[in-house]
């Protein structure tokens, strides 16, 4: 089942939001936990398209959302995903959230109770006082890039042992959860997401651990909300805290994470009948292609003059007025794809663009220029694409560490906010840098 994907600028505030959409039938928002983004959903939305029309927004700060201003509460992305909804017009919505995305949807339930038709959460956080002030010293330290790289060291460790301990930093025999893996894809998607995040995740995931924890009154009147935690869980015991709960309210201990997954549906499918979702709202200025089930990052103006390329294990750079853009296949927020060069071509030809501007290949072996990147147990892959990011600012090739290949050296292209997203775009480009370079060697069409 296909996913697309969408950007959406709010009305009043400009905040733009990326969300992805899944299925036909009612609406489904579902909200991801912290700090992730919707793609953590994309095996879930497959399987619950088949009911919903599933809609899962990245978060204010997480994915490809813009952050909220200032520092926001558990309030603010409350009223933020208010928002959102209200943009889509898709209220009132059954919605789904795990973990954190569970307190965000409470606080909406308790702040704008119409926007919601029912919500399932996938455990509930219940703190007591001595977890609250553990969490506030430890759980969010400041996360800035390095001049060599060594905050990857903690990134790849740090998500690696989150299923092996909880809270991750504590390391004692109490701590240790049922659940632990060593999933390298599970591992690596949620590096990539913090690094999307940077800093910032400590505003969106804090908010959520400072919220207040608080379900409403017995006496209330909600829609109709299921809690069910899974074996494993280190929130499972917390259902235990939730005390007294308003009518509709239901909190049950399941045995396995796709207990948790069926009983949630079951529970949306009984409560969350209402009309098909409407056709959703998106930014012109800005998009993915379907390139038969590869999506291809796109941002412009439909319809200008030029396409413009960037080079190889790089992203796009923003586009120059009446001109496009794209993440060649690969690379950056596009899709890898059979035959690359049939997809730019297919790029440029929707879009409406007169002309592609291809980049120079750059100097240097492909064989060289561009080392593996696939994840590894220790996190060294982080490494090599950090290195490599830092190397290219001072030789040309950068494997080529002498005299004889010194480039002029730009001192802002040592900055570690700079080497960052170079190391990034080598990361989401793989192998898919020395293919794109093998294109623009031998390519005999520039459309020009």
């Amino acid at each position: 089942m296909t996913i697309t994907r969408h950007m959406l600028t709010l009305p009043g505030s400009g905040r733009r939001v990326h969300y992805r959409v899944c299925g036909s039938g009612p609406a489904l928002l579902m909200v991801h936990q912290s700090p992730r983004s919707g793609a953590e959903y994309e095996a879930l939305m497959r399987e619950w398209g088949a009911h919903f029309t599933c809609i899962a927004p990245d978060t204010p700060g997480f994915g490809q959302s813009d952050p909220l201003p200032g520092e926001p509460d558990i309030a603010d992305f409350a009223d933020g995903l208010s928002q959102f909804v209200d943009a889509l017009g898709i209220a009132p919505v059954a919605a789904y959230g795990f973990h954190s995305g569970g307190i965000i949807l409470v606080t909406l339930l308790k702040r704008h109770p119409q926007m919601l038709r029912c919500l399932a959460v996938g455990g509930y956080a219940i703190w007591t006082p001595e977890e609250m002030a553990l969490f506030g010293t430890s759980y969010l330290p400041e996360w800035h890039p390095a001049p060599y790289g060594e905050h990857l060291t903690w990134l790849w460790n740090r998500m690696l042992e989150q299923s092996w301990f909880f809270p991750w930093f504590d390391t004692r025999e109490e701590a240790r959860l049922s659940v632990a893996h060593a999933d390298l894809p599970r591992v690596q998607q949620a590096v990539m997401e913090m690094l999307d995040s940077g800093n910032a995740y400590r505003a969106g995931y804090g908010a959520v651990l400072r919220a207040p924890r608080d379900i409403p009154a017995p006496g209330s009147q909600t829609p109709p909300v299921l809690i069910t935690a899974y074996d494993g869980d280190p929130l499972q015991e917390h259902i235990d805290r939730l005390g007294e709960m308003p009518a509709g309210w239901e909190a049950r201990k399941v045995a396995t994470p796709e207990d948790h997954r069926a009983q949630s549906l079951a529970f949306l499918l009984e409560h969350a009948s209402g009309p098909d979702c409407p056709r959703l709202p998106e930014d012109a200025d800005e998009g993915w292609l379907d390139m038969d089930g590869a999506l291809l990052h796109w941002r412009g103006t439909p319809g200008a003059d030029r396409l413009v390329l960037h080079a190889p294990a790089a992203e796009m750079a923003p586009p120059q007025e009446a001109a496009l853009a794209i993440d060649v296949p690969g690379h950056g927020l596009s899709d890898p794809c059979p035959d690359p060069e049939a997809a730019i071509h297919a790029a440029a030809e929707r879009l409406g663009a007169g002309r592609i501007d291809w980049p120079e290949a750059p100097m240097g072996d492909p064989e060289r220029l561009y080392p593996d990147m696939t994840p590894d147990r220790f996190g060294t892959h982080l490494l090599r694409a950090w290195g490599a990011a830092r190397a290219e600012a001072i030789f040309e090739p950068w494997y080529e560490a002498n005299a004889g290949h010194a480039r002029p050296l730009d001192p802002a292209l040592l900055e570690p906010a700079a080497i960052a997203p170079r190391a990034r775009a080598r990361l989401r480009a793989g192998d898919m840098a020395a293919r794109y370079h093998h294109i623009l060697c031998n390519r005999k069409d520039d459309l020009s």
